[in-house]
């Protein structure tokens, strides 16, 4: 058994979903190898117990008991092989089914993770759920069968030599009647991956509805426009079942027809066979061993349709995760190089963020926040600086930030998102998930982030469970555990947006004062319009239309600088009367 998570997944061939089932056969290799040789033995193992049981019966037809024994001792032990080999080579196809799905969610999630907006603003967030929670099991699956459609095979030509051993006739009807029967499904298998998309893209489209829905629960009943939504949801749903149904429609004619055409096939091979006694032409044990054979040939012929179906299933699933693996990031990941091969930034070097388009240029170790009338604009200049869309101006050090590689620009400046981001799981392990940091750190951390309270309502301290999205906890305790959780990162360059939004006066002025002596001789930038906040600066610079219209202490820019005292005052009065604020 392999430890998973995988360690490193490799590159996925993208060119085509053939191409990408390649690729992850190729990763477990040894794995379907291991299976497809246990289920060759269990395969043949079932294959050889007609025809022992038949040289069992024709011994005892002709009085030699004593050979019968040795028949039906053999035959016991094809039993105890086909039993014993059963075990392994399920637990083998299982495990290969985990690893392909695994392998394939692995993937799915971490170029996700890598892409960042791109992905959300591409494909709706059911589509990506349900590429991990349906398209992947649906590739493992194919990989399940492999093990059992390859004893299929083996077993099959098995069969095929006994009984032209036995009888040439039964044998070519063996050898041409089977793939007769798994040719006769074929004109079926591009109907039924058709049906298969438009299920599978119909269900997307309800996954991602309803996951908005609820999303934005709290803002429909406030409208009152949860009716509205249902129906919608309603109507979704419908074409999702009418989806089902006709995909269940092929299905089932599929399945008939592997009943029906073995079904067949079993009564024109024991006619003939039957015949064929009566002429003498072979012996009653023969005429078992071929019943025994008609009957068990069903099964390589429905796991032959059974491949078809899941492999058919399995590039669907496929096409949908290429189709998320193809979208890429808005930031490329550049690196500029000297001609002597080393990189244009050194490591030791300095920290100062310029952007060329407004004429900022952020002070090395100063706390500088930045205000304009439009929040909006300071918040898009945060992720300019962080390189978080695409941008062109921005320099590190005097480097363009967009020629440095990502991995640098993610480590040395972090931009802290405005609603935070919380996943299921301890306290400790949002704050820290690499583990890297002491309780006394992690305390220290919070304290600046005046988050004792949240301590306090928790039993077990940093080991208890913060649900999904941290529901359990206020907006303004999530935002000041997110506060925590930059913190301790400890950046070179750290941008909040609107780090206090949702807490409340006296907390957010604790928070403020902390934060400018824990980041003291760190470069700190701070997009906020608070009162509280700009005070504790060291410079605040003031945006007109998306340049610098003035700088200076928070006290200077209110002396002299109307519009920019109009917004702070105008902040704090809706501080102070804004319901959605957190209380103590």
């Amino acid at each position: 058994m392999r430890t998973l998570p995988y360690a490193d997944t490799g590159v996925p061939d993208t060119r085509s979903p053939q191409r990408f089932l390649v690729w992850v056969a190729r990763g477990q290799l040894a794995a379907i190898i291991l299976a497809t040789v246990y289920g060759v033995i269990w395969m043949v193992a079932q294959a050889l117990m007609p025809w022992a049981i038949g040289q069992g019966v024709d011994e005892i037809a002709g009085g030699n008991t004593d050979t019968a024994v040795r028949w039906a001792l053999l035959i016991g032990g094809l039993g105890i092989v086909q039993a014993l080999v059963g075990i392994v080579r399920h637990r083998a196809a299982v495990a290969n089914w985990i690893y392909a799905a695994f392998r394939t969610i692995q993937v799915v999630s971490r170029h996700t993770a890598r892409t960042g907006p791109a992905v959300s603003t591409t494909m709706p967030t059911g589509e990506v759920v349900a590429t991990s929670s349906s398209d992947a099991p649906h590739i493992g699956h194919a990989f399940e069968v492999i093990s059992r459609f390859a004893g299929a095979i083996v077993s099959y030509a098995v069969v095929a030599v006994i009984v032209l051993t036995i009888s040439m006739p039964l044998g070519l009807m063996v050898l041409i009647g089977v793939p007769v029967l798994v040719a006769a499904s074929a004109p079926i298998i591009h109907p039924l991956q058709q049906r298969q998309r438009e299920q599978r893209e119909a269900l997307g489209k309800l996954t991602a509805l309803g996951a908005d829905t609820v999303g934005g629960l709290r803002v429909l009943r406030g409208i009152g426009g949860e009716q509205v939504f249902l129906n919608r949801y309603a109507e979704r749903s419908g074409t999702v079942r009418k989806a089902g149904n006709r995909l269940a429609t092929t299905h089932s004619l599929l399945d008939g027809l592997m009943v029906l055409l073995p079904g067949i096939f079993l009564v024109l091979l024991t006619w003939v066979g039957a015949r064929m006694v009566l002429s003498g032409t072979i012996e009653p044990g023969a005429l078992v061993a071929m019943y025994g054979f008609a009957f068990f040939l069903v099964i390589p012929v429905r796991t032959a349709g059974e491949m078809a179906f899941v492999v058919a299933r399995a590039i669907v699933a496929a096409r949908r995760v290429l189709t998320l693996l193809s979208i890429e990031r808005d930031v490329a990941d550049g690196v500029v190089r000297r001609p002597d091969g080393e990189r244009v930034m050194d490591a030791d070097a300095g920290h100062v963020l310029a952007d060329a388009d407004s004429g900022l240029v952020i002070e090395t170790g100063k706390l500088t926040m930045l205000v304009a009338e439009e929040p909006a604009h300071t918040a898009r200049l945060a992720d300019r600086l962080g390189r978080l869309v695409p941008e062109d101006g921005v320099t590190l050090d005097g480097t363009p930030l967009d020629s440095l590689p990502l991995s640098e620009v993610r480590h040395r400046v972090v931009v802290s998102d405005p609603e935070p981001t919380l996943f299921t799981g301890t306290l400790r392990s949002n704050l820290d998930p690499r583990g890297q940091h002491s309780d006394g750190e992690l305390m220290e951390a919070m304290d600046v982030a005046s988050g004792h309270d949240i301590l306090e309502t928790l039993r077990a301290g940093f080991d208890s469970v913060v649900e999904e999205r941290g529901r359990s906890l206020s907006g303004g305790q999530r935002q000041r555990v997110a506060l925590t959780r930059v913190l301790l990162a400890d950046p070179e360059v750290l941008v909040l947006v609107e780090p206090t939004s949702a807490v409340d006066a006296h907390t957010e002025a604790a928070i403020a004062e902390r934060l400018r002596v824990a980041r003291q001789g760190r470069t700190t930038v701070v997009v906020t319009a608070s009162p509280l906040m700009l005070a504790q600066a060291d410079t605040v610079i003031w945006f007109d239309d998306g340049r610098i219209a003035a700088s200076g202490t928070h006290q200077e820019l209110l002396a002299t600088t109307t519009d920019y005292r109009r917004t702070v005052i105008r902040e704090e009065q809706l501080a102070s009367t804004d319901p959605t604020q957190e209380s103590r």
